[in-house]
């Protein structure tokens, strides 16, 4: 934010699917700084890094070291630039100083999740864990306890 308040050499064209070019300036910069800042379009909610700092701290205190070298980005709003950087310094001033913070960015994390999705679908193990719509209405959802754990 504060490079975008202080430089608008920042101006970045774009040329649309139309044919039609549009200068933004820093609002390239301000958009996202709402995922931190939430309070910027009037919501009264936790950024991103304090949520996820928040559930973090409700896990199991054996695992919370884990979770945080190994926090993983994904979705394409993470595809803004210099997020990894911004969630690693933000996250570092949450957590204890001793705790090693660790924001991993794979450059296909725009589609992860859908990556993920599929290798789990494509499991044979997880086939079983299917439940059908005639399953759910018949037990509702304890089905799924049943089923899955």
């Amino acid at each position: 934010m504060q490079t975008a308040a202080s430089s608008s050499s920042l101006e970045k064209s774009y040329e649309l699917p139309d044919g039609q070019v549009i200068t933004i300036g820093n609002e390239r910069f301000r958009c996202p700084e709402t995922l931190f800042q939430p309070a910027f379009i009037g919501m009264e909610s936790a950024g991103v890094h304090e949520t996820t700092y928040n559930s973090i701290m409700k896990c199991d205190v054996d695992i919370r070291k884990d979770l945080y070298a190994n926090t993983v980005l994904s979705g394409g709003t993470t595809m803004f630039p210099g997020i990894a950087e911004r969630m690693q310094k933000e996250i570092s001033a949450l957590a204890p100083p001793t705790m090693k913070i660790k924001i991993i960015a794979p450059p296909e994390r725009k589609y992860s999740v859908w990556i993920g999705g599929s290798i789990l679908a494509s499991l044979s193990t997880f086939q079983q864990m299917w439940i059908s719509k005639q399953e759910y209405d018949e037990s509702g959802p304890s089905i799924v306890h049943r089923k899955c754990f």
